[in-house]
């Protein structure tokens, strides 16, 4: 009996979008004021080196969130409900904006994967965005919830499984993020060093069979041992309060050095052997501690480094903020992409270039 060819799944095209409030000098200037001499100056020090010009948010922009009249104006800052409600208004339409930025009519979409760990809202994001868009109410739904950065892999890799089952299958993948919801305030040089970090995005993107964009291989996943408290979300009356340790790029640095760990966090890839890096952004240590961790050139994660200047990190959207750009560049033979989240964990895929 002739065996079956196995089906590859592409990568088509993708979309991005961010708002258009530029909030990160005003964010290192109110998180400054909230500490000491000794340790604004160490702020000052760590934002100066932080890689980030520009994040964005989606509150509005005709005053500083953190300014009279702003959002977080007032203390104590507003709670989970009423965030919760910018959120539900917001993410679809930031969304909506990714998708139109994708250069394809949705027409013709079977699957719709949304993954998202900013909100939540009933009937869900991925309801509201069918109904918007006016996608068939028969289009199957799957929503993706509180997986933290490496959640744009965790999507690409559910419709690559949908398309390798279903060959006529077209899936709109999106990621949307609003971190600029759960500003926090705290006085914990830590806790404003992780905010430092985060801004608003979106992305989308169609995953077929059709051999055009980025052919998405084997996907992989391993997690750090002991590392579950590094990374945290937590569900506050205020907000989800962001914990990212300190010591996260020392113990992905550590823990690639590790023969096993490494193999296992690139797919069993060799690195030296990789033309094509797509590292979620999640800061410019982390990306550093890659880059040296895994001996790679010092090019190789460019894209990257792009995408945490003009944007940040936008949490799950900003892996696919990377795959755009490269998906714009040279042709690549043997990708990876990568990411690390909650856990700690590392997720990614293998891909390459459509014949």
């Amino acid at each position: 009996m002739k065996a079956e060819p196995i089906l590859s799944a592409y990568l088509n095209a993708i979309g991005t979008a961010v708002p258009g409030h530029d909030i990160h000098h005003a964010f290192v200037a109110w998180a400054r004021a909230r500490l000491p001499a000794e340790k604004a100056r160490l702020f000052d020090r760590m934002a100066a080196r932080s890689g980030i010009d520009h994040r964005w948010s989606v509150l509005p922009a005709t005053v500083s969130p953190v300014g009279p009249g702003g959002f977080y104006a007032a203390e104590p800052h507003p709670g989970t409900a009423a965030r919760m409600a910018l959120y539900a208004e917001a993410a679809p339409a930031l969304a909506i904006k990714a998708i139109e930025a994708l250069g394809e009519p949705p027409g013709g979409v079977t699957h719709l994967v949304v993954a998202s760990c900013t909100g939540f809202v009933a009937p869900g994001i991925d309801q509201i965005i069918t109904k918007r868009i006016g996608l068939s109410p028969s289009v199957e739904r799957t929503l993706i919830g509180f997986m933290g950065c490496y959640a744009a892999v965790a999507a690409l890799r559910t419709a690559r499984h949908i398309v390798r089952s279903e060959p006529d299958a077209r899936v709109l993948v999106v990621t949307v993020e609003l971190s600029t919801l759960h500003l926090q305030a705290t006085d914990e040089i830590e806790a404003l060093l992780a905010m430092l970090q985060f801004g608003d995005g979106a992305a989308a993107a169609i995953v077929t069979a059709d051999p055009r964009g980025f052919a998405l291989g084997q996907p992989f996943a391993t997690t750090l041992p002991d590392s579950d408290d590094l990374i945290r979300w937590d569900v506050t009356d205020r907000g989800f309060a962001m914990h990212l340790s300190g010591e996260v790029p020392a113990r992905i640095a550590t823990g690639l050095a590790d023969r096993d760990f490494a193999r296992a966090a690139t797919g069993g890839h060799d690195p030296q052997a990789i033309d094509g890096w797509a590292v979620h952004a999640g800061g410019r240590s982390i990306l550093d501690a890659v880059e040296s961790a895994l001996h790679l050139p010092r090019d190789a994660l460019t894209e990257s480094r792009a995408v945490l200047r003009q944007d940040g990190n936008m949490s799950s959207a900003t892996l696919m903020f990377v795959l755009a750009r490269l998906l714009g560049g040279p042709r690549i033979e043997q990708g990876v992409a990568l990411a690390f989240g909650p856990g700690l964990a590392a997720e990614g895929f293998a891909f390459a270039s459509a014949p």
